[in-house]
């Protein structure tokens, strides 16, 4: 299956079962959430998941884009992206949980074709709190999969207060076909985690205590950059016809080593969604984000060659991703954002060299040193130690 393809999947699925489809949201949260991006397919239906009636209904389907930058390190490896998409599934008050995991597995099975013995899944084992997920244990077994039991790796929440609850997580084996399933999919990393299913039934309060929800609901996610990954058996998310014109294009225009060239594809695809969402570079908020996304990349994009510009970015990698998300900005106001940022950034690299060329910084900085850099000069703290690997 075609990105498309898994998409209508999974959205007709549920349709077919009573689900009114939901727009994916933007990235940008609502004014009064204190986040500055949306981090999960459930952020932007927290308030119905607590009992506020959705204008849709009871059941919803959406894929709603995300945005995470704990990871950004981590970012150049097979699986992590900064912007990404969740396919979710909801049920606000009207069926439970065994009968969203029948539908996750009957989907994963019938709709997308993964053989039952290549599927895991793991289960809430109990805590101090809460005993065992007994009925989702209970649901996998009639249903013939494998369930490992497990504590704080099983139980969803958003943050230290907040709706929570136990959740179930659906593995598929990927050691290929010559290589039959084995061991469970927290000794063995070859099972990856594919579909969340939660539980939401408690409102944690400050204290630590848990409150019965008045409506317990069901939100389920599955990334679909990993779906794919999987169902058209890639080694990395880079590798999926999402990515097909970013690997077919790129390489031939920068000759970069395979993580570098990840970051690049991955960096620059973010800050044209971010683009596309409104943002646009600044010191605070938002825009921060995006300008630190612009120049990581520009780093890595001139380490080797300081002549590489984004201006040689082909436009049909900005048109295929303002597509792909549905986003009605234009290619040429993202280029345009681009290179502005970039000449910005090719400025500050000229005042950085002359000022740390003096000889008060000829040493190891100190905290000192680099609160002033950053105060007086407006250079950042990782940018300064490039410069000084470099220099």
């Amino acid at each position: 299956m075609n990105t498309g393809q898994v998409v209508e999947t999974f959205t007709e699925f549920y349709r077919e079962r009573g689900h009114r489809p939901i727009t994916g949201s933007t990235l940008l949260p609502p004014p009064t959430d204190p986040v500055l991006f949306t981090t999960s397919g459930m952020h932007p239906l927290t308030p119905y998941l607590l009992g506020r009636p959705h204008p849709q209904g009871r059941r919803v389907v959406n894929v709603q884009r995300c945005l995470r930058t704990t990871d950004l390190d981590e970012v150049g490896d097979p699986t992590h992206l900064t912007v990404f998409e969740m396919l979710g599934s909801w049920s606000l008050g009207d069926y439970g949980h065994s009968q969203s995991l029948r539908w996750g597995h009957e989907l994963l099975r019938d709709g997308f074709g993964i053989p039952q013995e290549r599927l895991y899944v793991t289960v809430f084992g109990g805590d101090d709190q809460v005993g065992p997920d007994a009925q989702s244990l209970r649901t996998w077994q009639e249903l013939g999969l494998p369930v490992e039991q497990t504590g704080d790796e099983n139980w969803w929440s958003n943050g230290p207060v907040g709706p929570c609850g136990p959740d179930s997580e659906i593995f598929v084996w990927t050691g290929g076909p010559d290589t039959p399933p084995q061991g469970t999919p927290t000794t063995d990393p070859r099972w990856v985690e594919i579909w969340n299913h939660v539980h939401m039934r408690y409102h944690r309060h400050e204290d630590g205590t848990l409150e019965p929800l008045r409506q317990p609901g069901i939100d389920t996610g599955m990334g679909l950059e990993r779906l794919l990954t999987v169902l058209q058996g890639c080694r990395s998310v880079y590798e999926t016809d999402l990515f097909e014109p970013w690997t077919r294009l790129l390489p031939r225009l920068w000759d970069l080593d395979e993580r570098s060239m990840r970051l690049l594809h991955d960096h620059l695809r973010s800050s044209i969604v971010v683009i596309g969402d409104g943002v646009r570079p600044s010191n605070t908020g938002r825009g921060y984000v995006l300008r630190r996304l612009i120049r990581r990349l520009l780093t890595t994009l001139r380490r080797d060659d300081p002549s590489r510009t984004l201006s040689d970015l082909p436009v049909d990698l900005v048109e295929h991703t303002l597509n792909h998300f549905h986003q009605p900005c234009g290619p040429g106001t993202v280029r345009d954002v681009l290179l502005h940022e970039e000449r910005r950034f090719t400025e500050l690299l000229e005042r950085g060299q002359r000022v740390l060329s003096r000889p008060e910084f000829n040493g190891p900085l100190s905290e000192e040193d680099y609160r002033y850099l950053h105060d007086t000069h407006g250079l950042p703290r990782d940018l300064v130690a490039g410069l000084r690997t470099t220099g």
